[in-house]
């Protein structure tokens, strides 16, 4: 499954430049950084929330957020920053009523008429790689466009998951160490 046409047409419409970015199909940004190689700080994660705000009496109202990979997205920061009674995961029925394949959430949030959340930290990388409507390719896009083109809140959204590294990185590292260099001749077997 490709880009969604829809989010690229809404993309050109904006005029914001991208690259679309094949890889095999995932499901988490954190697979997806693992898959491209990527560092984590690079890769948005993307969430919808379902949030309750005192002046919506009835029902809560449905924000993107989008923080690092490396991040957890935390309802109590949220409600703190929104001043809401209540943040929760917005549940798996709302994605098929909103068009959307779980696991494919892009941030251009004003595609389904919601509001972004953009983690201040994201903002440090000039390029990520966001999820598109696809779990097959996504999209490398400006952080500071997306954050424009959103008009997205930016505040503190996540935290840091310790202690979350890549695989790809480990595995460059022992080929290094393992490359040749500074082995006696003749020895052989593992060291």
């Amino acid at each position: 499954m490709s880009v969604s046409k829809k989010v690229l047409a809404y993309l050109d419409g904006k005029k914001v430049k991208y690259e679309v970015v094949p890889h095999r199909k995932v499901f988490t940004a954190y697979d997806l950084a693992q898959t491209l190689g990527e560092e984590l700080n690079k890769i948005a994660k993307t969430l919808l929330v379902k949030v309750e705000l005192p002046e919506l009496k009835k029902s809560g109202k449905y924000y993107v957020v989008a923080v690092p990979a490396s991040y957890r997205v935390d309802p109590a920061k949220i409600k703190k920053q929104l001043k809401a009674a209540r943040v929760e995961l917005a549940p798996e029925r709302v994605f098929k009523q909103l068009g959307i394949e779980p696991g494919a959430l892009s941030p251009f949030a004003g595609m389904h008429q919601l509001e972004l959340l953009l983690d201040k930290t994201l903002l440090r990388t000039k390029k990520a790689i966001v999820r598109a409507g696809s779990l097959t390719e996504s999209l490398r896009v400006a952080v500071k466009d997306l954050h424009k083109m959103e008009k997205a809140k930016v505040g503190v959204f996540g935290g840091k998951v310790a202690g979350l590294k890549l695989q790809v990185k480990v595995q460059k590292a022992k080929r290094k160490r393992g490359s040749g260099k500074g082995k006696k001749k003749g020895r052989k077997g593992k060291r």
